[in-house]
């Protein structure tokens, strides 16, 4: 079991890392090239300063939650948190991607990546069950948005479990296999799911660069879809 830990930190770990790069990378540089080749765009015209400050603030965006999916975007938002923050600056990933980048990093201490991993988890049994139970949030899923969750469950499952013994009913050797081999998987997949969204955010959001549509369009759609009291 031991050899097969090593494997998964070693180089199935960069397998995985590079498959992801680089299909962030081309996903990215076609973002770029249906914008700039689309006939007519006028990218010199566009509100620059306004698309970032939109950007940004969807970073924290309370003000964007639909009525009657509030629920369900909260739980987003504090999933996406940990998601964010636990794989990239825990202690014990830090060491990895500094040998892997050969850059120093910042990194957070265990009691903050123990609360942002059970917030996480917290967060993607919440939109699980959400799917499961509301009829509305179920005629919009496929079964690959469970599948996803699940997916992205896992990693954060079995590492709290595997760094935390007395709630681990498993042997160690085991959950820490199934935390590498899982999140390698989730890196692996990143480019070829909705998760690619952690580059492809700014073109998803921004409906003046990615849409070239005239200002207000964003607020106009919204409206009309979700009645006037609906912000983007």
């Amino acid at each position: 079991m031991g050899q097969w830990i090593e494997f998964a930190r070693g180089p199935l770990f960069v397998f995985a890392f590079l498959v992801m790069v680089v299909g962030l990378f081309r996903l990215v540089i076609l973002q770029l090239f249906l914008i700039f080749s689309r006939k007519g765009a006028r990218l010199h015209k566009v509100g620059w300063r306004k698309m970032v400050v939109e950007a940004a603030g969807w970073a924290v965006p309370v003000r964007h939650f639909v009525i009657g999916t509030r629920l369900l975007s909260a739980m987003s938002y504090l999933a996406h948190i940990g998601i964010v923050i636990v794989p990239v600056l825990l202690a014990d990933h830090v060491a990895r991607w500094e040998q892997l980048l050969k850059l120093p990093l910042p990194r957070i201490g265990y009691p903050l990546a123990d609360f942002l991993t059970l917030l996480t988890v917290a967060g993607l049994a919440g939109l699980l069950c959400l799917r499961l139970l509301s009829r509305r949030q179920r005629a919009l899923s496929q079964i690959s948005d469970y599948i996803l969750l699940v997916l992205v469950l896992l990693p954060f499952a079995s590492g709290f479990l595997a760094m935390h013994p007395r709630y681990n009913p498993l042997p160690w050797d085991f959950m820490m296999l199934l935390h590498l081999l899982s999140g390698n998987l989730l890196l692996a997949l990143v480019p070829f799911t909705k998760l690619s969204h952690v580059v492809l955010f700014f073109f998803d959001r921004v409906s003046g660069l990615h849409w070239q549509l005239r200002p207000g369009a964003g607020h106009a759609v919204a409206q009309a879809l979700y009645g006037k009291e609906a912000r983007v």
